[in-house]
């Protein structure tokens, strides 16, 4: 599912006025229209409710002024009130506006303070708020009269339905501009935005409706939104059932280098993750002290003792047999628990750089490759990292603010720059790819805010790719089917308190729901965005 951005929406409506013929005014016609419905649908008793349209002179003005005019058709006592003067309304906002008057719609203008200060009283006594103050375009922050407005508008405790974007709220980065109205309910056109999804955006945009307002799919496709939902439907997708035939020799080996001492969960649940999620074999390396610690924590995998340091971590004289261990393997993982002992970050470089199979990079993997970025434009295998905004902040150089203010930028910038494809983890994960194509995964919750879902995560990408998905769709698939794992456990338990482990044990389950798609999305406790 595209999420567009100002961009690129402003481009299609542009594309579809001046090269598919649809007049401006009609794509109002058709926002307001659909807005006013989906009012009338969702509001109990709205017939005997006083609405109050919030309207700027924008073409976001506009589209409340269309609203205005269905709810007063419908007999519905509403009042406009627009946060300017009249005069400086133009083109189809102000042909709505005019639109107002022969039926006898009450409008209020208000152009400033002393103007805001005398109508708060007629204000106070609305039921319901319509926001068509600011629309997709606002990209610096809220101040002075509307910032004020807005903080009324919130004050007020009542419903607020938002035309196209809570105003305030930034809709590429999903950032509130200062201050942002605070929607029950958002009404978009088009597509989705990308503010609508990633948070702090989800959390002013209440219940999202999504409404076709005649942009035809050949417009769409010529603009190219590289921004995307993931959905059931297009996970689902990536998976194919197994053959009656199949065999651990066709469904691939995995080749894991995990583990240092006090670090043993880490490698015993990435090797168990990746064979949850459908690997044939599974070879786990360990320095050679370990070997028997996890070969009692771990009983479908085989494990593999490697030369180790004086502190029991990974030696770099270990490269060799991690060398010939690659043969025959189908993807190679490696950083969980590993440590960043110097002879192990010789070691975790001359792996990387010999691999000839897809390699997966997380945990200690990604803070030794902080110190080694420049390895990631040497390599001519596919590259999936697993960071989280810690380990962005160490790859990256800048600091956990500035990269949780724009992830979706954060992560398409760095993959494409370094040519590797990066799954940036947090609430609402963010998988971006060397084309640019960059992917927001709705699923999870904040109890997966606890040690270990990393290494879970870390080995359904492997598991996945192992078995001859993709690496775009493995980094995709896997990301989603983690976060939905952990949705079916709180839904049965709480939003905290679960373990990594149990997760991991969640993923065939969410497996079979996604092979038998009208279970997944009937039976399956999966909170969709719409």
């Amino acid at each position: 599912m595209y999420l567009t951005t100002a961009h690129e929406m402003r481009e299609m409506d542009e594309k579809t006025i001046t090269e598919f013929g649809i007049p401006g005014r009609i794509l109002m016609e058709n926002a307001g229209r659909s807005s006013a419905r989906i009012l009338l649908e969702k509001i109990d008793s709205i017939e005997n409710k006083r609405v109050a349209v919030a309207a700027g002179r924008g073409n976001n003005g506009g589209d409340g002024f269309v609203i205005a005019r269905y709810l007063a058709l419908k007999g519905i006592a509403v009042t406009v009130y627009l946060f300017s003067k009249s005069d400086r309304l133009k083109g189809d906002a102000l042909d709505n506006f005019n639109l107002l008057k022969p039926l006898s719609i009450p409008v209020i203008e208000i152009s400033d303070h002393n103007a805001f200060a005398s109508s708060r009283s007629s204000m106070y006594h609305q039921h319901l708020w319509v926001d068509a103050l600011l629309g997709t375009g606002l990209n610096t922050d809220v101040k002075d009269f509307f910032y004020d407005i807005i903080s009324f508008i919130n004050s007020l405790n009542i419903p607020v339905l938002s035309v196209d974007i809570p105003s305030g709220l930034n809709s590429d980065t999903g950032r509130p501009c200062g201050i942002c109205i605070h929607a029950d309910i958002t009404v978009t056109f088009g597509f989705a935005k990308p503010g609508h999804i990633i948070f702090p955006g989800a959390g002013f945009t209440g219940d999202l409706k999504i409404v076709d307002i005649g942009i035809p799919p050949y417009i769409t496709e010529a603009v190219g939104p590289r921004t995307h939902l993931m959905t059931p439907e297009m996970t689902a997708g990536y998976f194919t059932p197994r053959q009656k035939d199949d065999h651990k020799g066709k469904t691939g080996h995995l080749l894991l280098i995990a583990g240092s001492p006090g670090k043993t969960g880490s490698a015993a649940m990435t090797a168990m993750s990746a064979m949850r999620s459908g690997a044939g074999l599974v070879t786990l390396g360990v320095p050679e002290g370990l070997n028997p610690v996890l070969e009692t924590q771990i009983v479908e995998a085989m494990t593999c003792p490697l030369p180790e340091t004086d502190d029991g971590t990974f030696d770099e004289s270990a490269f060799d047999k991690i060398n010939s261990l690659m043969d025959g393997k189908k993807c190679l993982a490696i950083g969980p628990g590993i440590g960043t002992d110097e002879s192990t970050k010789r070691l975790f470089c001359k792996v990387v750089m010999a691999s000839n199979i897809p390699v997966v990079i997380d945990a200690d993997g990604l803070n030794i490759l902080a110190d080694k970025i420049h390895l990631l434009k040497t390599l001519n295998i596919p590259v999936v990292l697993t960071p989280h905004p810690g380990e962005m902040s160490r790859l990256t150089g800048k600091s956990t603010t500035e990269i949780q203010f724009d992830r979706i930028k954060t992560a398409r910038d760095f993959a494409v720059e370094h040519n590797i494809h990066l799954i940036l983890k947090g609430a609402r994960s963010v998988i971006a790819h060397p084309d640019g194509h960059t992917y927001i995964n709705p699923t999870g919750n904040p109890g997966m805010a606890a040690g270990g879902m990393g290494d879970v995560l870390t080995g359904i990408v492997a598991g996945l790719i192992t078995q001859g998905m993709s690496v775009e769709k493995a980094a995709r698939a896997g990301t989603f089917l983690h976060g939905a794992a952990a949705d079916l456990i709180e839904s049965k338990y709480a939003s905290y308190g679960y373990l990594a482990s149990e997760v991991m044990d969640e993923i065939p389950p969410q497996i079979r729901a996604l092979l038998t798609l009208p279970e997944f999305t009937g039976r399956f406790p999966f909170k969709r965005i719409f």
